[in-house]
């Protein structure tokens, strides 16, 4: 593929989108730039603190345990009072936490803090995924949470690199940038993103349509947005293992935590590098395809690392594997719940669908490293290639019916009328020791946290 053929594809990924789109990418880029609290919490409670690594493990859960919480309070704000004003609150409460790291000591305050963030900055994910949505045009929207996507793991290698490099300024004022950056991205919001909730319908007479009411409860009893959610589920569970189990894998092989950092450094290379050609090969492809695909890589490739021994080559092979299912399972997953969402609901489904990304955030750091020290790692990525491969079936017999693919609605608003739902919202990534990466996608971040 020549230079010019690169730029044209690279051209056609990034045109077409509105400008209120750019705008929210610019904020996600400027909110992860400074994304330094979940990156270098555990480091801060251990080296700084001198907490154990027990409790930075269980401080970094409650981050995810807060944003189960806050995923469905986002999600309902989002719908009843708009994405711009829920957008706005949650980044500055999430910015008020990071600040307060900076000056609390105790350890019931750093907890409850952290606590705290994981609502807020889980709270924000259905306002920013609702809005997407709500501006770009249904066959564009995989494309648009791709770029988002990008946006995200792009800012959030900017952060480990500075953050790395800025650590001699202490961990508290690493906290505070953190803290500026999420208030300036608060400040992009409000000044140039429009609300985008839509106006009640009216009939041909002009009077109003009355809309179904929307609760939790009646998003659950969708089946299949329901089935979308726990399958998701499953594929967060094996997205997030690796973050704990991988360098537990490698010590127990004898490797360093420096050669642990080398090889998950290739997950954010692959994705800064290639997010945007993977987007161009998987677009106007199928929705099902795509999501049965993203998860196989998953299995094969935390599945193959049973297989790695002591080879960081290998190791990293196998990252470079799940992280390219990582790339087409994000951005499908958010366009897939897109569809299935009601205009006047996408808030709470996406709420809802952000728990499992929450969800899988706590439970599989602690899954993972009971299975470590029990049965040990190789039974760990046999249940987790298992649980892929159930996923991949999942979406293939489960939901083919239920996803059309979303070349075929190009015109229409995002949602469909018969069917509900939206939103890839990013559950943390706890590590016990090293490093805490931003989500997935998201977050969760955490990596995961934050995808889509």
């Amino acid at each position: 593929m020549s230079i010019d053929s690169l730029r044209r594809s690279a051209r056609a990924t990034v045109s077409g989108l509105p400008q209120g789109f750019w705008w929210l990418w610019l904020s996600t880029l400027v909110n992860r730039t400074g994304a330094f609290v979940l990156t270098f919490l555990s480091l801060y409670l251990t080296v700084e603190l001198g907490h154990s690594a027990w409790f930075a493990g269980l401080v970094v859960a409650l981050h995810g345990l807060g944003g189960v919480a806050g995923s469905p309070l986002g999600g309902t704000l989002t719908d009843r009072w708009g994405r711009r004003p829920t957008m706005v609150t949650m980044h500055l409460a999430a910015a008020a936490c990071a600040a307060a790291l900076a000056v609390v000591t105790s350890a019931w305050a750093i907890a409850t803090v952290v606590l705290l963030m994981g609502v807020a900055m889980q709270a924000v994910r259905p306002s920013i995924n609702a809005t997407i949505a709500d501006m770009v045009p249904a066959h564009e929207v995989r494309r648009a949470y791709a770029l988002n996507y990008w946006a995200l793991n792009l800012g959030f290698a900017i952060a480990s690199i500075g953050g790395g490099a800025a650590i001699f300024l202490g961990y508290r004022t690493l906290f505070v940038v953190d803290a500026v950056a999420t208030v300036l991205c608060a400040v992009i919001v409000f000044l140039r993103l429009p609300e985008t909730r839509p106006e009640a319908r009216t009939d041909k007479a002009g009077e109003p349509v009355v809309e179904a009411k929307v609760s939790m409860v009646t998003v659950l009893r969708d089946a299949p947005f329901r089935t979308l959610v726990l399958l998701n589920l499953l594929v967060c569970l094996v997205f997030t293992a690796p973050w704990i189990g991988l360098p537990l894998t490698m010590a127990d092989q004898g490797l360093s935590p420096s050669s642990y950092g080398v090889v998950i450094a290739v997950n954010g290379i692959v994705i800064v590098g290639f997010q945007l050609l993977v987007n161009r090969l998987t677009d106007k492809r199928s929705p099902v395809l795509l999501l049965s695909l993203s998860s196989l890589l998953f299995a094969v490739g935390t599945g193959a690392t049973a297989l790695a021994g002591s080879s960081v080559v290998a190791f990293a092979a196998t990252v470079v594997v799940w992280t390219v299912g990582e790339m087409i399972h994000v951005p499908t997953n958010a366009a897939a719940t897109a569809l299935l969402a009601p205009e006047h609901a996408r808030g709470r489904y996406q709420g809802v669908m952000g728990m499992s990304w929450a969800v899988a955030g706590f439970v599989a750091p602690i899954g993972a490293g009971a299975i470590v020290d029990g049965p040990g790692p190789n039974v760990l990525w046999a249940v987790t290639f298992a649980i892929g491969i159930l996923a991949a079936v999942g979406y293939t017999l489960r939901l083919r019916k239920a996803l059309v693919d979303d070349s075929d609605v190009d015109g229409s608003d995002g949602g469909s009328s018969d069917s509900q739902g939206d939103i890839v919202g990013i559950a943390g990534e706890a590590e016990v020791e090293v490093v805490v990466v931003g989500d997935i996608t998201g977050d969760s971040t955490g990596k995961a946290a934050v995808s889509a």
